[in-house]
């Protein structure tokens, strides 16, 4: 056991002396972990929540599970293996939430450029079409609009009231519709109603294309799943033996919980590329 603690710190400190000279600057690695995940809290629609609280609650999670763990087992290694799987386990739920939001954002949104169309041919300027679609919108996105329509009372400002509004929403499809109202109020334009018209349509295709894939898709994706989660779920079962806590203790367990661990990944991250659906980035932001 001595040994393998020894191999593991030495492990630890190679990688760090590694990491010291390769690596990029500290605070530029630090500002572009923190955007990524005020991103995807965004897309999740808890912006509010802020990197630092998840940060928290991925280090709360792990330290719980540690000594849960090793209060039951009495094992570090099971400790520390399962702990390192809580870590992941709220940034795994926030992204899981932002892919939800996005499918359902991916629903309503044909229905709101067709308010916006409306409010547009019947002569309404872009602020009052704006609140007109907020008012009629679904439950998910009414709130992002009545906050415009509350900026945009208070301030007068219609560019920044976008800015805002397109920051709440965190959508590439809202980020589309913004930048073309934009435009519209800029440079003036008869074709905004033809164009709003022709995006819902597109939007409503792609949706039903989408729609159509993931649910061919999805019983696989959930199969893949359970045969990732399924091995630790029976070691979690196993933990509750002594004598297979006791194997665990030894060099060759660790190495065997080591090697699972990383094979676990390697097939969950393979299993997740090649079923991704493509997704649009957010070019307009």
């Amino acid at each position: 056991m001595n040994g393998l603690v020894a191999g593991l710190v030495l492990g630890v400190g190679l990688v760090l002396l590694v990491s010291a000279f390769t690596s990029p600057p500290r605070a530029r690695r630090r500002s572009r972990g923190r955007a990524r995940l005020d991103d995807l809290l965004a897309s999740a629609g808890l912006a509010g929540l802020g990197a630092g609280r998840l940060v928290g609650a991925s280090a709360a999670s792990g330290l719980v599970t540690l000594v849960v763990v090793l209060g039951g087992s009495r094992s570090v290694v099971l400790a520390v293996a399962f702990a390192v799987g809580a870590t992941a386990a709220p940034t795994a739920a926030v992204r899981w939430r932002a892919e939800r939001r996005r499918g359902e954002l991916r629903a309503v949104w044909p229905d709101v450029v067709d308010d916006l169309a409306s409010g547009v041919r019947a002569g309404l300027s872009l602020p009052e079409a704006l609140a007109r679609a907020g008012a009629r919108a679904p439950a998910s996105v009414a709130p992002a609009f009545e906050r415009f329509a509350a900026d945009h009372r208070a301030s007068g400002r219609f560019g920044a009231s976008l800015d805002a509004l397109k920051e709440r929403l965190a959508d590439p499809v809202a980020d589309r519709i913004v930048e073309s109202l934009r435009l519209a109020r800029e440079v003036g334009g008869s074709d905004l109603g033809r164009l709003l018209r022709d995006l819902s349509t597109f939007l409503r295709e792609d949706a039903r294309t989408r729609g159509e894939l993931e649910a061919r898709q999805g019983w696989t994706v959930n199969a893949a799943r359970l045969a990732a989660a399924a091995p630790w779920l029976t070691l979690a079962l196993l933990s509750l033996r002594p004598e297979a806590v006791h194997a665990y203790d030894t060099p060759q367990g660790a190495f065997v919980l080591l090697a699972g661990a990383a094979v676990t990944v390697v097939a969950y991250r393979a299993m997740v590329r090649i079923g991704r659906l493509p997704t649009e980035p957010r070019v307009l932001r």
